[in-house]
């Protein structure tokens, strides 16, 4: 065994040769069109605009929605989506990932509580990757406790009036519409709406945020709504209903996330190897240094745990047996096993890894927003005790 990210992951009898070719199909694109310039876009913190259809001919953008919007869900299942997860990681840049398919999350609730007027004004551009949509729930005043947002929604009319503000949003400079939580009620999760409001609308702003640790390409951004009037025919869902409509998002955001992070560890794992047999000191490889191997040999152990943590969560879903304590702990366990497996890395390359243009200084950089995007450690935590009934 060699140790490098293909032969470091546990066998899974679940893929079938068309995963394998889904794979191979997402190799060859990543290695062509993306590795060669990952690190250059990485530095000018954007994306070229053409990623986006360039992906959509490929079936990445469109992979698990349905055919009728651009989408592909015949013989789809929850491995091409893992698989997809682990070759973006291996690209170890992670504001591609994040900002390429933020539309995973943004998307959905219009899928799945849009008008019909609505899914076809925005399903089929977003997936044919000529217009965006991010999701805008985070703001200024809190994060994770989604229930207390400050965002407000006044009907008037035939329309909303929004006031308020989010930010943290993923694709925020470039979105062509947000899926917004909005408060049209009291307090509470029971007093939240989910509004889609076209960024083109007149009381839209955003700024950048872009001096940020990590996600440098990705187009983070704060964004303002004054006095923004939204159609209500832009409601998704029901009006004091849009707690369950966010919610309904999260354990595939966090399952997709968690995919990423476990890859990402085998990213460091590879070069680690790699480094500590090509590297010399006193005399030696640095692989013959006892304190080396030990260090490598447990960042395998805790991958392959986490592999079959993994594993066993995306069996239990593709059962129809999905747990949201289980996918919250799954992810802090990744999360965990990205930063031991980022640190250790760094360790065993020293100042080479210390280097811009090292995949593990990038990946280093961009522990915390994993651990913390999608559900800090210690909300999954709770998150996942209160599941289980404590």
């Amino acid at each position: 065994m060699s140790l490098d990210f293909d032969s470091a992951r546990l066998p899974n009898n679940a893929l079938t040769s068309e995963h394998h070719e889904w794979r191979a199909q997402l190799r060859r694109f990543f290695d062509r069109e993306v590795i060669p310039y990952a690190e250059e876009w990485d530095e000018n913190g954007a994306i070229p605009d053409e990623l986006w259809p360039k992906s959509a001919a490929v079936g990445i953008l469109g992979l698990g929605f349905p055919e009728a919007f651009g989408g592909t869900t015949e013989g789809i299942n929850i491995w091409h989506s893992i698989i997809l997860n682990e070759e973006m990681a291996r690209i170890a840049v992670g504001g591609i990932a994040a900002t390429l398919m933020v539309h995973g999350i943004g998307l959905p609730p219009v899928i799945n509580f849009g008008s019909d007027a609505i899914k076809q004004m925005v399903a089929p551009p977003v997936l044919a990757g000529t217009k965006r949509i991010s999701l805008a729930i985070t703001e200024p005043g809190g994060g994770s406790d989604v229930a207390q947002l400050q965002t407000t929604a006044r009907l008037d009319g035939d329309h909303y009036v929004v006031n308020g503000s989010k930010t943290y949003i993923t694709g925020g400079m470039n979105a062509n519409w947000f899926t917004t939580a909005v408060r049209t009620g009291g307090e509470g999760s029971s007093g939240i709406s989910a509004l889609l409001i076209p960024a083109d609308t007149e009381g839209v702003s955003r700024t950048s945020l872009d001096k940020k640790q990590g996600w440098w390409c990705s187009d983070t951004a704060t964004i303002y709504f004054n006095n923004v009037r939204v159609p209500v025919g832009h409601l998704l869902g029901q009006e004091n209903k849009g707690f369950r409509v966010i919610m309904n998002n999260f354990n595939s955001e966090r399952l997709a996330m968690s995919a990423a992070m476990e890859a990402y560890s085998r990213v460091c794992l590879e070069d680690s190897v790699a480094w500590a047999r090509e590297r010399k000191t006193f005399g030696q490889r640095l692989a013959d240094h006892q304190v080396i191997r030990h260090k490598i040999a447990e960042m395998k152990q805790r991958i392959n745990a986490t592999q079959a943590y993994l594993q066993l969560v995306c069996h239990e879903v593709a059962a129809g047996n999905e747990n949201a304590g289980d996918i919250a702990m799954l992810k802090v366990q990744c999360s965990q096993t990205m930063e031991y497996c980022a640190r250790e890395a760094m360790q065993i390359l020293g100042g080479i890894g210390y280097m811009r243009g090292s995949r593990v200084e990038r990946i280093y950089r961009e522990v915390r927003v994993n651990a913390i995007g999608g559900g800090s450690e210690e909300i999954m935590r709770d998150l996942a005790a209160r599941q289980y009934g404590l």
